[in-house]
C-alpha cells in the first residue's frame, strides 16, 4: 500500500509541476485617465524572456509563473513592472492601467553650412563617417573602430594578445544576464519589439543594466559612436551578442568558462 501511495504522490507532484510550467496570465491594459483599452502594448516576461502585445481590445495572454515579472511599455506612456501572483493566476484576467507621459519636444539646433564655392574649403565642413571594421583571423566578424579610439589598430592587436584585459571586466560581472541574449534573439515578439525602438529601455530591462553600463558594453566592443547613435535596439542586441560570442572565443583558453 505504501509504494502505491508514494507512486500516486509522485504522479500528483509531476502533474502539478507540469501545470505550473503551462500557466498563463491574462490581462487587459487601459489608459489610467480615460479607461480606454490600449492596443499594441508591449508585454515582456523578464524571467522567461518571452513577449507579446495586446490585441485591439487591449487584451493579452502570456506564459508566466508565480513571481515572474512582466514589463509593460507603450509609446507615450510610463513603463511599469508587474509581479505575477497566485491570485492573478487563480482568478483570471486582471485590469492594468498605464499612465500617459507629458510630451516634451527637445530644442533642435540646425547648423547651416556656409559654402564658399571652393571645394577644398567646403569639404572640410562636411562630417565624414570614418569608421572601419577590422577582421580578426579565426573569427567570423571583426571589430568596428570609431573616431573615439586613440589607436584602433593598437586596440585590436591588444584584444588579440590580451583578450581578458579588453572584455573580461565588461562581461564577467554580467555573464548571467548576457546568457539571455540567445533567448531574446529567438523570440519573434521581442525581436519585432526591439526593431521598432531606439530608446534601449527593453535592453536595459532584460539585461539588468543601466544606460551607462549598456553604452560602456557597446563602446568596449569598439563599435563606433555613429553606429551607437543610429542603430535600433535590435541592431544593438545583435551587436552585443556578436561581441559576447567573440569574447568567449578569445577567452576560450581562460580559466573561467562562459
Amino acid at each position: 500500500m505504501k509504494p502505491l501511495f508514494t507512486f500516486i504522490l509522485l504522479l500528483t507532484s509531476l502533474f502539478s509541476f507540469s501545470q505550473e510550467d503551462d500557466t498563463e496570465v491574462l490581462g487587459v491594459i487601459v489608459d489610467a485617465t480615460t479607461n480606454y483599452t490600449l492596443e499594441d502594448v508591449n508585454i515582456v516576461n523578464i524571467n522567461q524572456v518571452i513577449g507579446t502585445t495586446t490585441n485591439n481590445k487591449g487584451e493579452f495572454k502570456l506564459k508566466a509563473k508565480v513571481n515572474d515579472t512582466l514589463h509593460l511599455s507603450y509609446i507615450g506612456y510610463k513603463s511599469i513592472k508587474v509581479k505575477v501572483t497566485n491570485d492573478w493566476l487563480k482568478f483570471g484576467s486582471s485590469k492594468i492601467t498605464l499612465t500617459e507621459l507629458a510630451l516634451a519636444l527637445e530644442e533642435v539646433v540646425v547648423n547651416e553650412l556656409k559654402l564658399t564655392g571652393y571645394l577644398e574649403v567646403d569639404i572640410k565642413q562636411v562630417a565624414l563617417n570614418t569608421n572601419y571594421r577590422y577582421s580578426i583571423s579565426g573569427l567570423s566578424m571583426g571589430y568596428e573602430a570609431g573616431n573615439n579610439s586613440k589607436s584602433a589598430v593598437d586596440k585590436i592587436l591588444g584584444s588579440i594578445f590580451n583578450p581578458l584585459d579588453f572584455l573580461y571586466n565588461t562581461f564577467s560581472s554580467k555573464s548571467q544576464e548576457l546568457r539571455k541574449l540567445k533567448q531574446m534573439k529567438q523570440d519573434d515578439e521581442i525581436r519585432a519589439l526591439l526593431a521598432s525602438r531606439f530608446d534601449r529601455e527593453m535592453l536595459m530591462v532584460l539585461l539588468q543594466v543601466n544606460k551607462i553600463d549598456l553604452d560602456e558594453i557597446i563602446t568596449q566592443c569598439n563599435y563606433s559612436k555613429a553606429f551607437i547613435q543610429t542603430a535600433n535596439d535590435l541592431q544593438i542586441l545583435d551587436a552585443i551578442s556578436e561581441c559576447y560570442e567573440e569574447f568567449k572565443v578569445l577567452n576560450r583558453n581562460g580559466k573561467k568558462r562562459y
